[in-house]
């Protein structure tokens, strides 16, 4: 594997800022970060106005289907890790072998969530595709009844070799409805044998009392913020007892309400974005998927997240781009997630790159990763102009690499 210097550019190394330095990649690892000149007798690329970043962390997605899109979209858009959050085992086999053939983004899971009989989001698949081929699918799904159950659901996820445990706990409250929601008794079983072989524990949560009942129970983490109401005092004191984070999927909560539709359309015509994904794909994101429109409203989310901020809870960076999720893009939407932290949720662009990049790496313990830092991972993303001065240049993307190799929507460039 070639080795080769990033120099005259500034360096966002996942926390702090280099002005003017240098990135040395050897062997597909970053071999030396330098404020100054590096000596180096290959390929040299100097690129001053421009801004090298750790390559971006997606904590939410899902490549429903195995579909072979996910993961070469999200790379392009500088995406290098994506965390699927509920997907067979089959079709993570099959994302897997497309992985090695390169230009794709690296993947977690979780594998299948904790999901029981009609619960979610099984009534809410068969309610858009009920199909002989769909209920095959959802007939591999866990059907957890018992702790008992929900404890060798994680011992199977475990020999699977996953890299965190995902609950569903929905209710149904903010789609009007009423699904079967798993025990509180099942959800603690299987958090605490979680625990017990050193995996994170998160979990869905739509509402209010959902996500004050999960936390409950001891989840590390919740994957969205409650659309029905601001969350309590005592769901921020729930939070902070559990260190639990929260991944609040603002882009999709907008499309749930439908009020992010402006934005969700700005960002799919953006002309920056229009050589990375086709029409297809800009046109899922164009629309909505309308599910909350009665029942949720955006502010909701948006003040939540500034009261977990200012509580000191961990916020990280997560789209829940799916196919099925109208609204949304992989690795496209990651870029509008963290301009709504920026622009919705008072955070500076400097702690929401943290929030995409090492505060994700700690939070799912990625030790090699998501930071421009020796001896680890050589995923990097590269943009002009100053993303610590204006988030919106994160979109300027002029180089991706995954692994010390670039992408190749990118040779040529250079």
């Amino acid at each position: 594997m070639a080795s080769f210097l990033i120099t005259d550019v500034r360096i966002f190394d996942g926390e702090n800022t280099i002005e003017n330095g240098s990135v040395l990649v050897e062997h597909g690892k970053i071999a030396k970060v330098s404020r100054s000149k590096i000596n180096h007798s290959g390929k040299t690329i100097s690129k001053p106005g421009h801004t090298v970043l750790p390559g971006l962390i997606d904590v939410h997605i899902h490549a429903d289907g195995g579909n072979p899109v996910a993961l070469p979209q999200s790379l392009r858009f500088g995406v290098t890790t994506v965390c699927d959050m509920h997907n067979e085992d089959f079709n993570i086999a099959k994302l897997r072998k497309q992985i090695e053939g390169g230009d794709c983004a690296d993947l977690k899971t979780t594998s299948f969530a904790a999901t029981i009989d009609m619960g979610w989001p099984m009534p809410v698949v068969l309610m858009h595709h009920d199909t002989p081929e769909v209920r095959a699918e959802i007939a591999t799904w866990p059907h957890l009844t018992t702790p008992e159950s929900g404890r060798k659901y994680v011992q199977d996820r475990v020999k699977e070799g996953v890299d965190y445990i995902k609950l569903m706990h929905e209710s149904g409250t903010i789609l009007g409805q009423k699904f079967n929601k798993p025990s509180l008794e099942l959800q603690t079983a299987i958090i605490e044998e979680a625990h017990k072989h050193g995996l994170k524990a998160v979990a869905h949560a739509t509402c209010v009392a959902d996500t004050l009942e999960i936390l409950q129970c001891g989840a590390d983490g919740l994957t969205h913020c409650a659309l029905d109401k601001v969350i309590t005092d005592e769901v921020i004191a729930a939070y902070k007892k559990n260190n639990a984070h929260c991944n609040p999927t603002l882009c999709t909560m907008g499309s749930a309400t439908t009020e992010g539709q402006q934005l969700q359309e700005k960002y799919a015509h953006d002309p920056r974005a229009r050589d990375l994904m086709d029409d297809e794909a800009r046109g899922r994101m164009c629309a909505c998927m309308s599910f909350a429109k009665e029942t949720g409203r955006i502010a909701n989310a948006y003040e939540s997240v500034k009261k977990l901020k200012a509580a000191g809870v961990p916020i990280l960076v997560g789209s829940d781009a799916a196919s099925p999720a109208i609204g949304t893009a992989w690795g496209l939407s990651a870029h509008h997630e963290l301009a709504l932290f920026v622009h919705e949720c008072g955070f500076t662009p400097q702690e929401a790159l943290v929030a995409a990049t090492s505060l994700s790496a700690d939070r799912f313990n990625f030790s090699d990763r998501g930071r421009i830092q020796e001896g680890l991972i050589a995923d990097l993303l590269l943009v002009e102009g100053n993303p610590l001065d204006h988030i919106d240049h994160t979109l300027d993307i002029r180089g991706v690499w995954k692994s010390g190799n670039l992408c190749s929507t990118y040779d040529g460039k250079f």
